[in-house]
């Protein structure tokens, strides 16, 4: 699919949240659910650490700030890392279309997976993201490694 400015706008939300997450002292991952005629559904960002909530990431935050939908069909989620496997099993369990990945470098989820199932895959390799979660990473690898359930050292606790 063709890079459009609408994906870039869109990325603006998600970053946004991602750097209202870091400020709170959270995880800066933020997302937002786009619907299908590039209305702004819902935004979110991962909350864990603030609400003591495993399930709070950036994307299950801008899915509940969505509400109810009668279809996810041809809505778009928009995050600013590459989802993980439980927020991609949320995407196609609602039948979310197509995902906007700000970067693939620092976290490398379940988007490969994602595709091969019918999902629209856009990874825009966004510098502004790698940067967040880099430094991110450099300065709380044991936050980090606790997000994406390894124990430090490449294995799963």
């Amino acid at each position: 699919m063709t890079r459009t400015p609408q994906y870039s706008e869109w990325l603006e939300i998600a970053l946004e949240e991602a750097r209202t997450g870091r400020g709170s002292g959270g995880i800066p991952i933020g997302a937002a659910l786009i619907g299908r005629n590039g209305e702004l559904l819902g935004r979110g960002h991962n909350r864990r650490v603030q609400d003591g909530d495993p399930s709070v990431h950036g994307e299950t935050a801008a899915f509940k700030a969505a509400g109810r939908q009668r279809s996810y069909s041809e809505t778009t989620m928009v995050t600013t890392l590459s989802p993980c496997w439980y927020c991609s099993g949320l995407v196609r369990q609602f039948g979310i279309s197509r995902v906007v990945i700000g970067e693939a470098r620092t976290f490398f989820g379940g988007h490969e997976w994602l595709a091969e199932n019918g999902v629209d895959i856009v990874i825009l390799d966004d510098p502004r993201c790698v940067e967040l979660m880099s430094r991110f990473i450099f300065d709380h690898p044991e936050l980090w490694f606790e997000d994406i359930g390894e124990d430090g050292e490449g294995g799963t606790r």
